[in-house]
């Protein structure tokens, strides 16, 4: 058996873990610097998720919006993936956004934009969001319209 890079964080399991705090734009930091708080990798329901996710784009913190709908994603039932996966990919597209990188930012939006879109042909639970208005918010804010 490999044994793993010893230069690579890790957490009690051995799988590489960023232990670096990081900034409200997930940024990892130096060591001992004072970053942001993480956010716990505890599923939530639906609702609960959602809420947690607005609260932080609210708080400016897109990328842990991204992590807070990407534990959703990673533990939702199979026909709701595309739904919580194209919602954090938005949220990537934010963050490149407010990092600056107006392709990527754009890439992933359209990205996203083309998963919710598909998602919303479906039957599938949309738990009350009007995801073609969320994808135009995005858009808008990634264009600066």
């Amino acid at each position: 058996m490999d044994q793993a890079p010893a230069d690579r964080d890790r957490n009690e399991q051995g799988r590489a873990q960023q232990a670096r705090p990081r900034d409200a734009l997930g940024r990892p930091l130096p060591y001992g610097a004072t970053g942001v708080e993480p956010i716990s990798e505890e599923p939530l329901p639906p609702d609960e998720t959602l809420a947690y996710a607005r609260r932080l784009l609210d708080d400016g913190r897109p990328f842990a919006a991204h992590e807070a709908l990407e534990v959703r994603w990673k533990s939702c039932p199979a026909e709701e993936r595309e739904l919580w996966q194209g919602l954090a990919q938005l949220c990537v597209g934010l963050t490149h956004h407010e990092r600056g990188n107006a392709v990527g930012a754009s890439r992933l939006v359209e990205r996203a934009a083309g998963r919710l879109e598909a998602y919303g042909q479906t039957t599938g639970p949309t738990y009350g969001l009007d995801l073609a208005a969320i994808v135009g918010c995005a858009r808008g804010r990634v264009q600066g319209t």
